[in-house]
């Protein structure tokens, strides 16, 4: 089986410094990756380095089956890669939610009324079609991340690259989410700090360390809390509507 993407040996640096330092890893067609490590780790950077926002220093990075060097290379592999930023102020810039998800079919050549109708398509799919008509800036910080992410879909990738996908997301919008990956048929990079996240839907996990990349594992502990839990109070009587014990 053919990898999406395979990196050899690729070191990366930004301001005088490596992020990575020989980072050899493949991901191959249904996998869904977790990749961790600790803050500035180079995570981020990894991600960039796929769809060729960071320069590689040295190192080989093959894409879709073929090598991959300079700016011409990568927008081939950016129309395939769905990228999902970590900031969702960086990727909608359209005043309405549905000119936004409609940008990327457009740029595909697509004409304006299947666009449109794509976009529509993919909101309704992610339970999102009522913010179809809304304006992008009135966003809460889930709804923005959702949004960015049905941006994305309409492109319809062969592989998304999600960076802290979690962010700003209640417990239903995030059970949303998970269900809505859990469902694709498409290959992952899952940048997440969300350990519940990652166990549910990752396959594999490697960490990123010291310029590096090595195997992880995922798996679930066990934790007994002592929460303290507040109920109100019936004001005649003084009875706790919780447990009764007032």
């Amino acid at each position: 089986m053919s990898a999406l993407f395979e990196l050899d040996a690729v070191a990366v640096a930004r301001a005088g410094r490596m992020v990575l330092d020989g980072v050899t890893l493949r991901l191959d067609p249904g996998e869904r990756l977790a990749l961790v490590g600790d803050n500035g780790a180079g995570k981020t950077t990894l991600l960039r380095t796929l769809v060729g926002l960071e320069t590689i220093r040295s190192g080989r990075l093959v894409a879709f089956g073929a090598e991959r060097r300079v700016e011409r290379d990568f927008r081939e592999v950016r129309i395939g890669a769905g990228f999902l930023f970590q900031d969702p102020d960086d990727q909608l810039f359209s005043p309405t939610v549905i000119e936004d998800v409609a940008f990327g079919p457009l740029n595909l050549g697509m004409t304006r009324a299947a666009a449109t109708e794509r976009a529509e398509a993919t909101l309704t799919r992610l339970g999102l079609a009522d913010l179809a008509r809304r304006l992008t800036h009135r966003l809460s910080g889930g709804e923005k991340r959702l949004v960015s992410l049905a941006c994305v879909l309409a492109m319809e990738p062969k592989a998304l690259l999600l960076d802290e996908p979690t962010t700003g997301l209640d417990e239903t919008r995030l059970a949303r989410l998970i269900e809505i990956l859990a469902g694709l048929d498409v290959a992952m990079v899952l940048v997440s700090h969300d350990r519940v996240f990652l166990e549910r839907l990752a396959t594999r996990a490697v960490l990123l360390e010291g310029g590096r990349v090595r195997p992880a594992s995922l798996h679930r502990h066990v934790h007994v809390h002592d929460h303290v839990h507040i109920h109100a109070l019936d004001e005649a009587h003084g009875h706790d509507h919780g447990d009764g014990t007032a």
